[in-house]
């Protein structure tokens, strides 16, 4: 067994017999910088909202996971630090994007939208204000750089990239993953206005959801509650964590010494609300 990732929440480790097992550490990343405070419980958190969701689309897409139960793991992870944040999965072919889907006008599309220009493809035919629900969710992928920030593309680059059969699938695949999950999530209060998925290719060539599905970290999560059209809505992720960065001038800053604890806290409450009402409904 050998670690093979340290990223900037998860550690990966390889089995080298076709599995890995993937652990969720409370690390928070902001503004491309690990911040040096842990939050509380927020590994624990993502791990289960990746598990539900995996359950919850099983009938769309296959997905990585073996098991979640430390009984099947070898036994260093046999251990209480490892509880409800570890998973066994299969080891796949990654497919070398990361695959974004899109419901609202928001960000960077927004930005292009309001310069009256295309966004990587899509033309938009109707009026729309800031944070509006698109009529149709949009998949946009972008290329998963080594070393520096990916790559937004087409979808018709990716096509064209690994083959029209292959990159429509996964098109189809992500945005019907993204309209199950948009439902049951609108249902208990939580928009998900976009997020990203990571697919691989199985021993067989079939495609396979993998990584991380769902979460704070991968999506853009708003409070239904306080949702309006024209702003900047409430949102389930680290944003607490990032506008008290940016109120600081801290933001990037690779020197930061710690967050304050009540900072910690309530992003940490943030995290919990999201997994409760998605997970425990």
């Amino acid at each position: 067994m050998k670690k093979i990732i340290s990223g900037k929440v998860r550690e990966v480790y390889d089995l080298e017999d076709g599995r890995m097992v993937i652990v969720t550490t409370d690390r928070l990343s902001a503004f491309d910088v690990i911040l040096p405070t842990l939050i509380k419980d927020k590994g624990k958190v993502l791990n289960a909202l990746s598990n539900f969701w995996f359950e919850y689309t099983g009938d769309i897409v296959k997905n990585h996971m073996i098991s979640s139960d430390l009984k099947d793991m070898p036994a260093e992870f046999q251990k209480p630090e490892y509880e409800g944040r570890t998973i066994l999965v299969k080891k796949l072919k990654m497919i070398p994007y990361e695959v974004i889907v899109r419901g609202y006008m928001f960000g960077s599309m927004y930005e292009a939208y309001k310069k009256g220009e295309p966004f990587l493809g899509h033309k938009f035919d109707k009026e729309y204000k800031e944070a509006e629900k698109l009529a149709e969710p949009i998949c946009t992928p972008s290329t998963k750089a080594k070393e520096g920030h990916d790559i937004n593309v087409t979808c018709q680059y990716m096509k064209d990239d690994l083959g029209e059969e292959l990159g429509s699938k996964i098109e189809k695949t992500a945005i019907a993953v993204y309209k199950k999950c948009y439902e049951h999530a609108y249902k208990n209060g939580i928009i998900i206005a976009d997020t990203k998925f990571e697919f691989g290719l199985d021993e067989n060539g079939e495609l396979v959801l993998a990584d991380e599905v769902l979460t704070p970290d991968s999506s853009r999560f708003w409070d239904l509650s306080k949702y309006q059209v024209g702003g900047s809505p409430a949102s389930y992720d680290k944003q607490f964590v990032r506008d008290w960065l940016k109120a600081n001038n801290l933001a990037g800053d690779p020197n930061i010494k710690e967050i304050p604890a009540d900072v910690a806290e309530k992003t940490s409450a943030i995290y919990k609300e999201c997994e409760k009402k998605i997970c425990h409904a």
